[in-house]
């Protein structure tokens, strides 16, 4: 493939590029902290070799496979596993020259950057990605993956990561967690706590789930304080294997103070399996809120992925289960849903509450304008299908006049596919030096501002919001 340019994602202005370009310098080679993703820790902890170019690149990433499968190609094709078990593809090589074969079809997408980069710059390979060179792509490839300074913990060095949080459901026993806290390798590898199987009355198996957190915990979650006292072990334990963040991945942002007769009675109903879709959206408003008051007693910084209408074809759900690719944005109300939790506990000193939406509206008619003002408030970055060059502008020109720079966390990768770590991180770089070179060019900005902000954006923010 022709050498990614250099200048890549840079303003076309030669002024604003040339102060883009500087401040890239100053940030390029900074350690990279990754403190909200899905990557396994049993790669870290076993630190076996990667099995092959397909378990790499195709399989774990619904961004990859999601596209494959709006051209009609079948996920069961792609090595995808099903629910029941039943028969997939299970040679790579097969798998690998279907991607190789519709690898056209990222063409402008930040799939193929984050892709064209990894192969570059990971494995080195020169060529051209396609039906020609899959093959020659497969072999060095695979190859390579087979060599020590290939294997997982060597990768996680070599990208120069400081810090990778991965995020577990809260009834894992985060054993690979233990078994890396374990061994003499040093990279930092934490969790973060999960709750949705146990929060959410309408996630497959929630009564099972409720049953199971109490055999966990000890704790008699027949009664609703048995059951908010099992979440605050869970949360304790999490903290010993490094949590420093919740996430909650609810349909909304939707959160509610109910009193305890109202929250009694819903939670009787939600661990009996006797909810209608009403109470389960009740029931998981309020647990929002209390799981905002437990941040505030331990200190775990509460993320809110709201907005994702999750599993949208139940066809694909029950045949291969859930973060399958289709999970799609729709709209969210942040300004009347979080009232409640914030006449609660927003102004408590101790908590930090960061939102991240896949609703692009309202970046600047809500998100920005209530982080401008609440101090538990702060703006993840672009999200999922945002978290690209135009989505990052776009957040960027929304939000910063109203909420500054401050209010924002820097950038997290969210990612499943460990190889694109890097690539998304200088993605995210590369874009916000861009804007902060057009500010500076256009008398918005000083210059020496700008290199400290720089600085935050990729290294300073993060490490501050998320306590690490």
């Amino acid at each position: 493939m022709a050498e990614l340019s250099t200048d890549r994602l840079f303003p076309l202005d030669p002024m604003a590029k040339s102060i883009a370009r500087a401040l890239y310098e100053s940030v390029r080679d900074l350690p990279i902290i990754s403190p909200h993703g899905h990557t396994d820790p049993r790669w870290f902890a076993l630190n076996d070799p990667f099995s092959n170019p397909a378990e790499l690149f195709v399989i774990p990433d619904h961004y990859v496979f999601r596209m494959l499968v709006s051209q009609g190609i079948n996920l069961s094709d792609l090595g995808v596993a099903r629910v029941d078990g039943g028969a997939v593809e299970q040679d790579p090589k097969k798998i690998w020259k279907i991607f190789a074969e519709h690898f056209y079809l990222f063409r402008g997408t930040p799939s193929a950057l984050w892709l064209e980069h990894s192969f570059q710059n990971v494995f080195a390979m020169d060529q051209p990605f396609g039906p020609d060179t899959a093959d020659m792509f497969y072999e060095q490839i695979d190859s390579q993956l087979a060599q020590p300074e290939f294997a997982p913990r060597a990768l996680f060095d070599r990208f120069n990561i400081e810090l990778l949080a991965t995020t577990e459901s809260a009834l894992d026993d985060l054993a690979y967690h233990q078994m890396i806290q374990d061994s003499d390798w040093n990279g930092r590898v934490i969790t973060t706590y999960r709750p949705d199987a146990v929060i959410d009355p309408e996630f497959e198996g929630f009564v099972e789930n409720i049953e199971t957190l109490s055999a966990v915990t000890g704790e008699d979650t027949s009664t609703f304080q048995g059951y908010l006292q099992a979440h605050r072990v869970r949360r304790a334990f999490f903290k010993t294997m490094g949590a420093t963040a919740t996430d909650h991945g609810h349909p909304t942002a939707r959160t509610e103070n109910l009193c305890l007769s109202e929250i009694d009675a819903l939670y009787q109903k939600a661990r009996l399996g006797r909810c209608s879709s009403q109470d389960a959206d009740a029931f998981r408003a309020h647990m929002l809120t209390e799981m905002a008051r437990m941040s505030v007693e331990d200190g775990l910084v509460m993320q809110i992925h709201a907005g994702s209408r999750r599993n949208h074809s139940a066809t694909v759900f029950e045949t291969y289960g859930r973060d399958k690719g289709f999970d799609i944005p729709g709209p969210t109300d942040y300004v009347r849903n979080l009232k409640p939790l914030l006449d609660a506990v927003g102004f408590e000193p101790d908590l930090t509450i960061i939102l991240f939406t896949l609703d692009e509206t309202a970046y600047a008619r809500e998100l920005a304008p209530l982080a401008g003002a609440y101090p538990c408030l702060k703006l993840g970055p672009p999200w999922w299908f945002h978290d690209s060059y135009e989505g990052i502008k776009r957040f960027r020109e929304q939000v910063t006049e109203t909420a500054g720079f401050y209010n924002t966390v820097g950038f997290n990768d969210d990612t499943r596919a460990f190889c694109s770590i890097p690539a998304r991180h200088d993605v995210a770089r590369r874009c916000d030096c861009a804007y902060l070179g057009e500010l500076v060019a256009t008398g918005r900005l000083r210059e020496t501002d700008a290199h400290e902000l720089a600085h935050d954006l990729t290294y300073g923010l993060a490490k501050q919001a998320y306590r690490l």
